[in-house]
């Protein structure tokens, strides 16, 4: 039995740590479906406080994203994409009781057979913005943001971890909106 709770709190733990919180807002005026081109701000990309790699890597997820969602990349777009980022490092700490004792209640001479565990992780969790602008009026139409745990060990992971934040961000563009 203890057995099983332990391995229902780890998956917790493990799948709380790999989500992803993704949030969008945008211009409830624009027509989204006016823009058909894009291309990468350059001014914006360069303030990015990552690593030129990483960088590259979310420009390549996000290409991949857009033209999937039938845009095309251009040299006279429509549309100007722009990222930051942001991280900070997180502590998670995690007690669990798992104890034996004998009656009802609080009980001082309580067994616990060494199940008083706890649990501290630390992590980095990272914040993707994505900014889509309007070329010729130099307003933000629409912005993503994705934020989750940073935990990452190796180049492939990393690269399928930034994917996963980029698809997942896109995947709310264009907005559903009213007519």
């Amino acid at each position: 039995m203890k057995k099983v709770i332990l391995l229902i709190f780890g998956a917790i733990l493990i799948t709380s740590c790999n989500s992803l919180k993704v949030t969008t807002d945008y211009d409830t005026a624009i027509n989204f479906t006016n823009y058909k081109t894009f291309a990468f701000f350059k001014p914006g990309i360069d303030k990015a406080d990552i690593s030129d790699l990483d960088k590259k890597r979310i420009l390549r997820a996000i290409e991949a994203e857009l033209t999937a969602k039938g845009l095309t990349k251009s040299e006279n777009p429509d549309m100007l994409v722009s990222i930051f980022t942001k991280s900070r490092e997180r502590v998670d700490v995690n007690q669990n009781n798992f104890g034996w004792g004998w009656g009802w209640g609080w009980n001082p001479w309580m067994w616990n057979n060494g199940m008083d565990n706890v649990n501290v992780s630390k992590y980095t969790e990272g914040t993707l913005f994505i900014d889509f602008i309007d070329k010729n009026k130099k307003e933000l139409i629409w912005q993503g943001v994705g934020t989750g745990a940073l935990k990452i060990q190796n180049r492939e992971k990393k690269e399928e971890r930034i994917k996963e934040f980029v698809k997942e961000i896109i995947s709310n563009y264009p907005p559903e909106t009213k007519k």
